[in-house]
């Protein structure tokens, strides 16, 4: 379980804010974003589409700190939400969170599942039917994970993994002790055949739910 690392963004400061001026930074091949938090008030600019692809595309996107680099002074802040053209799949606009290394912070870390090989269940024909792929935690900034492995060593068909028998790393406690859910299970492969039938025959709904950024229309 490896620390979440720190990236500097390439920034600029934006003055205009609405539809209108989001649209003409579009146009100019940038992406609108905000920074929101703390005492300081909101601050708009627009980033790099290119090296927001590629922070896009590692794993963590929304647990790693960004360093922002404004007004002669580099502020660490959280992505928090992220918004998408509904058809071509281009981001559109960022929110990002202040923090602080005096406080902590509630995260959503990604779930890495090791030793598939490992367990006796997996190799009869089990399936690993994973139920969580993302644990909330609580942290402070500078013990925030990459992402948590869940080895699954010696793990039979049936087998249950919960929540409160990960080991979390010092520093990190989970964000919900209190529901122990089930993270994910080994279960026969008849069990997930049933389910994908069951899948198949329900008629299908799209539906579509667009998140208006902080503070900003797109």
């Amino acid at each position: 379980m490896t620390k979440a690392s720190h990236s500097q963004l390439n920034v600029q400061l934006r003055e205009g804010t609405g539809k209108g001026a989001s649209r003409a930074l579009r146009r100019e091949g940038r992406v609108p974003a905000v920074l929101y938090g703390g005492k300081d008030a909101p601050v708009h600019f627009s980033l790099d589409p290119i090296q927001l692809h590629k922070e896009l595309h590692l794993t963590g996107f929304l647990s790693k700190i960004f360093e922002i680099p404004l007004d002669g002074k580099k502020e660490k802040a959280l992505a928090r939400a992220v918004q998408f053209h509904p058809v071509t799949d281009r981001p559109l606009h960022v929110d990002f969170l202040r923090v602080s290394k005096e406080g902590k912070i509630t995260v959503a870390v990604p779930l890495q599942f090791i030793n598939e090989l490992s367990s006796p269940g997996i190799k009869r024909g089990g399936v690993l039917n994973i139920l969580i792929h993302n644990l909330e935690i609580i942290s402070d900034i500078d013990h925030i994970p990459s992402s948590i492995e869940i080895d699954l060593t010696g793990l039979e068909i049936q087998d249950t993994i919960h929540l409160k028998g990960l080991k979390l790393p010092e520093g990190v406690v989970a964000a919900h002790p209190e529901r122990d859910n089930d993270i994910a299970n080994i279960v026969a492969p008849t069990v997930m055949k049933k389910v994908a039938g069951e899948e198949e025959e329900a008629p299908s709904a799209e539906t579509a739910e667009a998140a208006t950024p902080e503070g900003e229309e797109a």
